[in-house]
């Protein structure tokens, strides 16, 4: 029975999303166990395209990975003007 009730709540494990490394992409922030700069990813919202464009055009990066940046980003900007 405990079993089952591990497996109806999975705990949500908070994984590293942004990696900055002097050695990849000169130290700029990357998602993680990528080369994609986070930078590239706000360039293409501003330009107006969509997640699903920027996915598209960099496969390397997950959905995931996107919403949880964009995602920190919020609770950040909410944290910083509190």
């Amino acid at each position: 029975m405990a079993q089952d009730a591990k497996q109806a709540y999975p705990v949500r494990v908070k994984t590293r999303v942004i990696s900055k490394e002097p050695d990849v992409m000169g130290g700029a922030p990357v998602f993680a166990g990528t080369r994609v700069p986070v930078q590239t990813l706000l360039d293409c919202l501003e330009a107006g395209d969509s997640i699903d464009e920027f996915l598209e055009g960099f496969p390397s990066v997950s959905r995931g990975q996107v919403i949880a940046f964009l995602e920190d980003a919020r609770d950040r900007l909410v944290e910083s003007s509190s």
